[in-house]
């Protein structure tokens, strides 16, 4: 199959020209002006970007959580983020304490097989790790699972002691593998939640005032301290405020390899949601929760200037009937997490590009070569060049479109972005060279999507 598109703004994290796209077998086989070649289509891309697929390297599809699961599975999830532009995301696969973590990624693989629509990979919430398990560690990387994140919240749950975190920092970076730390100070937040509670504060917005931005800053702090001393790159996920970002800037300033993300309810929401009337405010319970509005121009300064490198999504919805509604009488039993993975691209394109705090090339290099580069997968994904994969989005930069549940792809029954406006759209959208999304409808089917064994890190 040959698939030829004619006359696109080609974009990558580095370029921008007018040019044509031949792919043939999946891949981007030829790039000139006014290419001439058969084909068994022809798209026109004129007065459209021409950018690599989204890649979105922060989702949880069908994830249990609090008593229920995330509310999109892989076909729901990745039919959605296609809609939207992303053409990979990486999933996390978890670890139940004391199991394998062979059997634990196994686990996800059955979860994924047949469903997806995109290409995927997983990481490993890494929930146990002695010493007898870190041959199974280096057996993953080996096996294109080189991402494995722990976190310093939810005791009891998923949070690790400084020793393990360490022990797998040390273990992973010899092994080129790569840490993501959910960084938060979980044991002092328990304190703080339960002095709250002892004080009759159930409403959802202690959610937000019982994790405040020092618990953040301090696990960040940590994260990176305990890195260096393994002599081991760190990612920081869904970094959320300025006290944070603060300390990645001062140990990048340092030379160290601490990368992070944002996501885009840190650059676009704010605490104010909290307040609404009623229980809505559960709409946007999520760890870390949304922050005081100054912080979002801190978060777009930090991705101007590269101390923060990725924008993700940390897709992890719950309904709001039913699912949120089973904390309505205690916030610590509203399942935590939103949705967000079908508008990422838009929303970045909008606040970003759009609002003048960076250009398109950088645009692109946050929402897909960044990820490329981190977690292993490119040049295979993550650009737009002869011989990568041709994950392509026909991008419309002047198309307005208002976000809605009425509209969106997502199985869940609000949207956390209901009414914003947004310019800049994915008309069309190819997955290896096959048109999975046109016209706004889904084109591909389940199973399209291929499982990605991911190279070792490389900085």
């Amino acid at each position: 199959m040959k698939t030829l598109i004619k006359n696109g703004n080609v974009v990558t994290a580095v370029d921008n020209y007018t040019a044509d796209l031949l792919i043939e077998d999946g891949k981007v086989a030829v790039i000139g002006n006014k290419l001439a070649m058969d084909a068994d289509r022809f798209i026109d891309a004129s007065g459209k970007l021409v950018i690599p697929g989204g890649i979105d390297p922060h989702t949880h599809m069908e994830l249990p959580f609090g008593g229920t699961f995330s509310s999109d599975d892989f076909r729901t999830g990745t039919i959605a983020a296609a809609h939207g532009g992303t053409t990979t995301i990486i999933d996390f696969a978890v670890q139940s304490h004391g199991e394998s973590l062979i059997q634990a990624v196994d686990n996800w693989h059955k979860k994924a097989e047949g469903k997806t629509a995109i290409d995927y990979g997983f990481h490993l919430i890494t929930t146990d790790l002695p010493d007898e398990r870190v041959p199974e560690m280096r057996q993953l990387i080996n096996e294109g699972v080189m991402s494995f994140k722990l976190f310093m919240a939810y005791p009891g749950v998923f949070l690790v002691d400084d020793a393990t975190i360490y022990r797998a920092m040390k273990n992973a970076g010899a092994a080129g593998g790569l840490i993501c730390m959910h960084a938060e100070n979980g044991i002092v937040i328990n304190e703080i939640i339960k002095h709250a509670l002892a004080e009759g504060k159930t409403a959802p917005k202690y959610h937000a005032l019982t994790r405040p931005t020092k618990a953040e800053a301090e696990g960040v702090h940590r994260a990176i301290a305990i890195a260096e001393m393994a002599e081991a790159p760190v990612y920081i996920v869904h970094l959320s405020c300025a006290d944070a970002l603060e300390e990645v800037r001062e140990a990048r300033d340092l030379g160290l390899p601490a990368y992070a993300e944002t996501c885009p309810q840190y650059l676009f929401l704010d605490y104010s949601l909290y307040e609404r009337e009623g229980f809505e405010g559960a709409k946007w319970v999520m760890t870390p929760p949304l922050r005081e509005k100054w912080n979002q121009d801190k978060l777009w300064q930090g991705l101007a200037g590269n101390d923060l490198q990725v924008i993700s999504t940390d897709h992890c919805p719950f309904c709001f009937k039913e699912q949120k509604e089973m904390g309505r009488d205690d916030f610590t039993k509203i399942p935590n997490g939103g949705p967000g993975v079908e508008h990422r691209m838009s929303l970045i394109y909008n606040g970003g590009v759009v609002g003048g705090r960076i250009n398109v090339n950088r645009f692109v290099e946050l929402t897909s070569t960044a990820a490329a580069k981190i977690f292993g997968l490119f040049p295979r994904k993550g650009t737009v060049a002869v011989g990568s994969d041709a994950d392509i989005v026909i991008f419309d930069p002047n198309e307005e479109v208002t976000i809605s549940s009425a509209t969106h792809h997502m199985n869940v029954d609000y949207s956390a972005y209901e009414g914003m406006k947004v310019r800049g759209v994915a008309k069309t959208v190819l997955s290896r060279g096959r048109v999975i999304i046109e016209d706004g409808k889904y084109t591909g089917k389940p199973g399209d999507g291929e499982f990605l064994r991911r190279g070792t890190f490389s900085g």
